[in-house]
């Protein structure tokens, strides 16, 4: 894993993945049984939720119970997406940002979710110390991750069709920025982050084409939703969701603050507290920095 501050990151700037990979891409399976496992993890409500890597915002109306939701993501035109498909209201807040460089103050959030994103990390314990910064002790994560130790990976070394050992704790990077974890590494990196986990859900099961052909999605993902609560004994499939706690001493902001003002953001580059300059920017009056809000989207990408 990169030792840097500022490891490398994946744009998505320009894709059309939700359209091309979910909606298009015979995903229907898997988008569903994220979402289950997603319900049985997520607290049912709270006051606000960060959600990172929240590309065209699929995930986004899964958090109905939450007031305010702060959508995150590097890409400027995913977030656009987002705006398109939920609209700009005071319940969303757009922001493009790095997730090495959280342009949040610190302890704001009650929930965070990252989902589909973790594997896209050259440094993932530097991501979640970074996560964990921004939320208040008693926070909920849910994380979900690529798992090397899944049953495909297993069989291919044992047959010799693949190199690596999807028993070692080290990170397989598969493609470009494309990652596989383990789950001992992913529960040791939450620890030493400031987590407590508290539980494992084991999801797509049944990631297979024959089967998403042959069979109704209804079946699979009721089969899938059914059994994985097995995540808690073993993780032997391509998708783990792990839901822990912020543990520690991170008092909770005294004062709930509007989504929608600079109270919610602080310098990534030195952590000072925030201060709309114009109408359409925010400064740092510590570093002389400023940051521009483009068409109600924050852009913290140069920090």
């Amino acid at each position: 894993m990169s030792e840097s501050q500022n490891p490398p990151v994946i744009d998505y700037e320009g894709s059309d993945y939700q359209t091309s990979f979910w909606e298009e891409g015979g995903r229907a399976y898997e988008d569903q049984v994220e979402a289950a496992a997603l319900a049985k993890l997520l607290p049912a409500s709270g006051e606000m939720l960060l959600e990172l890597g929240a590309g065209a915002g699929r995930n986004t109306p899964r958090y109905a119970g939450y007031r305010r939701v702060v959508l995150l993501d590097y890409s400027l035109t995913q977030l656009q997406q987002a705006q398109a498909r939920l609209g700009q209201n005071d319940r969303y807040t757009y922001v493009a940002a790095n997730i090495y460089h959280l342009p949040f103050r610190e302890g704001i959030f009650d929930t965070a979710t990252m989902i589909r994103v973790l594997h896209h990390m050259a440094d993932a314990p530097l991501a979640l110390r970074q996560i964990r910064r921004v939320l208040h002790t008693g926070s909920a994560f849910i994380l979900e991750f690529a798992n090397k130790q899944n049953i495909k990976a297993i069989l291919r070394y044992w047959f010799r069709r693949q190199d690596w050992n999807p028993f070692s704790r080290e990170a397989v990077e598969f493609a470009a920025l494309n990652f596989d974890f383990h789950p001992a590494a992913v529960r040791e990196w939450l620890d030493q982050a400031g987590f407590e986990v508290q539980r494992q859900l084991t999801v797509s099961h049944f990631r297979i084409g024959l089967l998403k052909r042959l069979l109704p999605t209804s079946l699979l993902v009721s089969l899938d939703s059914a059994i994985q609560f097995t995540g808690q004994w073993w993780q032997l499939t391509p998708s783990v969701f792990v839901a822990s706690q912020a543990i520690g001493d991170t008092p909770r902001p005294e004062k709930a603050l509007a989504v929608e003002s600079a109270a919610l953001f602080c310098c990534p580059a030195c952590g000072t507290d925030l201060v709309f300059e114009k109408a359409n920017s925010l400064s740092c009056s510590s570093c002389n920095r400023s940051w521009p809000v483009l068409n109600g989207i924050f852009d913290f990408r140069e920090a």
